[in-house]
């Protein structure tokens, strides 16, 4: 009869070993170990704090009759005063219908031309060919937008090198750059000009995380190209996009400031005015006041944030992480 073996440990005499525990280091032995890395940080927590979260704090001002000629707490608190007169003024309606046209512009058409451009140079093969296309794509992002509406006023416009080509030809001269109707059609071509390829590099880091060897198995099992790019890279590249979708949603409101007033005397300010420039001709430039402009940036913030946590909300819904996660 076979005898049976115990399976236990055999005893060595020397006690068992406990689990390590780790102890909490205060603050300060955290200092001195990672002072390195906070000095590193150090200027950019000084830029955040003089130029954001300090201008932040003087919101007040919105809800007061704000001078900067007299002591701060003299001014008087006038509540939601300078919002009803925001609202209530005709030239606030259009410049806001503006915004909206080119941020949806911006968002339906720009948005799009980045990934395309991405999925493009990722499937150039030539590594002299990926270096020429990103640079030539890439290079108008560091363009001022002086430099870029010169550029094309010198293209496009009535004594560019396009009407010259056409009076040549026999044709009419090309009024391209100061036609309010083609104005859309101009703020696109110059977006996708300077900045589709800094929305390409983006998309390109994202799509290097992506494993190789998911192309190489699914080719193996007959995907063609277009198979692979829908099934691997656009899934692989999606937590990107819906993060940068719900940044771009955020800023809906916000479209810039020299772009349009560069072009505001050619075109007209019927066509050009947005809220940032609105925001400057009423408030700096006419005799709206401080106040004034200070509840019309405050109210883009609270519109922005409130479509940041509904965008996000959204994304959680759908199954994304969105830019920040839940408690």
């Amino acid at each position: 009869m076979a005898t049976l073996q115990s399976t236990a440990p055999p005893d060595t005499g020397r006690p068992a070993s406990r689990p390590i525990v780790r102890r909490k280091r205060t603050v300060a032995q955290r200092l001195r170990h990672d002072w390195p890395l906070l000095l590193l940080a150090l200027p950019v927590v000084a830029h955040l704090a003089v130029f954001h979260y300090w201008p932040t704090a003087w919101n007040i001002i919105a809800f007061m009759d704000y001078s900067p000629y007299r002591p701060f707490w003299e001014n008087p608190f006038v509540g939601f005063a300078w919002f009803g007169r925001l609202f209530d003024d005709p030239y606030f309606t259009p410049a806001l219908l503006n915004t909206l046209k080119f941020s949806a512009l911006n968002l339906l058409c720009m948005f799009p031309l980045s990934i395309v451009l991405a999925l493009v140079m990722n499937s150039i093969i030539s590594i002299r060919a990926r270096s020429a296309f990103q640079s030539i794509v890439y290079l108008p992002h560091f363009f001022s937008w002086v430099l870029v509406v010169t550029v094309f006023v010198q293209v496009l416009g009535a004594d560019g090198l396009v009407s010259n080509w056409i009076m040549d030809g026999g044709g009419e001269r090309l009024n391209f750059t100061s036609n309010p109707e083609t104005f859309t059609l101009l703020v696109w071509m110059q977006w996708a000009w300077k900045d589709a390829g800094w929305g390409m590099i983006i998309f390109l880091a994202a799509l290097s995380s992506i494993n190789p060897s998911l192309y190489e198995a699914a080719a193996s099992d007959g995907a063609n190209r277009w198979r692979r790019m829908w099934h691997i890279t656009l899934p692989g590249i999606r937590p990107v996009i819906i993060l940068l979708l719900i940044l771009q949603i955020g800023g809906i409101l916000s479209v810039g400031f020299e772009q349009y007033q560069l072009q505001r005397q050619s075109v007209g300010y019927q066509a050009t005015e947005v809220l940032d420039t609105y925001v400057y001709y009423q408030s700096i430039v006419g005799s709206q006041g401080e106040s004034f402009g200070t509840a019309a940036g405050l109210f883009k913030g609270v519109i922005g944030l409130a479509l940041i946590l509904v965008s996000n909300h959204i994304a959680h819904r759908l199954g994304e992480q969105g830019i920040y996660q839940k408690s």
